[in-house]
């Protein structure tokens, strides 16, 4: 019996999908796949479904964690990309968090938080 897991993907909700995936092509992600109301979305190794679907209460409280190799340098990215000034996007510096990551919030167009971070090395 084979139990292998290849990967697991999020589907992240996109009130406005062509905004959204301005949002995050700003951002550096690779649009590999799109349709009208779905896209495949991938930097590096990673990658996510956006999905043209709304609803206020779970946008609101979807959570997405990405672990890079120096948050400080994403969050760098985050903000030469512009994506605070050209969409409803917010974004809060990089901080050491008590969990042994060091991160930052981005908020995107449709209220979902991603957070960014590393692990801080001991």
């Amino acid at each position: 019996m084979n139990l292998e897991t290849l990967e697991i993907k999020a589907f992240v909700p996109a009130r406005d999908l062509s905004e959204s995936l301005d949002f995050y092509k700003a951002l550096g992600f690779e649009v590999t796949m799109e349709s009208d109301d779905l896209a495949y979305l991938r930097h590096g190794k990673t990658a996510f479904l956006l999905s043209h679907f709304y609803n206020p209460e779970h946008a609101n409280n979807f959570v997405m964690h990405m672990l890079v190799a120096s948050a400080d340098d994403w969050y760098r990215n985050v903000l030469a990309s512009g994506v605070s000034e050209k969409f409803p996007a917010r974004t809060s510096p990089p901080d050491d968090r008590p969990w042994g990551i060091r991160d930052f919030t981005l908020i995107d167009p449709t209220g979902v938080l991603w957070r960014i971070g590393h692990v801080i090395a001991d």
